[in-house]
């Protein structure tokens, strides 16, 4: 576990490890859930298909292709949950393929029209 104070920002790093190095990271999708095994029944998105749900949510750059670096600010689930659990979606991409997911950053869908 790690311990932090409410709104204390919280910086972290995913890394491939691999002795391929034409592979790069992105971090697809992550979520924070008060329950460690479930992860659909309350949870607080934080970014979702690459983008940020959660306004303190920041993707930093990072110094290899191979790490993703992000942060975001600490928070609880109301008070009677005395912890956060994250789980988050990275996927592995061939670096330098910039028609793969690594590279399309935030994917929203489009809202259609009711009439169309």
């Amino acid at each position: 576990p790690y311990y932090v104070d409410m709104n204390q920002d919280l910086y972290l790093e995913a890394s491939l490890r691999s002795s391929d190095q034409n592979l790069t990271v992105f971090v697809d999708t992550c979520v924070a859930s008060p329950n460690s095994s479930d992860f659909r029944t309350l949870v607080y998105e934080l970014t979702k298909s690459g983008c940020a749900s959660d306004s303190t949510y920041v993707l930093f750059p990072s110094p290899r292709n191979d790490v993703a670096r992000f942060g975001f600010s600490s928070f609880s689930f109301v008070k009677r949950f005395p912890s956060v659990f994250l789980k988050c979606k990275v996927v592995v991409c061939r670096y330098h393929d910039y028609s793969s997911r690594c590279y399309q950053g935030c994917v929203s869908r489009l809202k259609r029209n009711a009439d169309s």
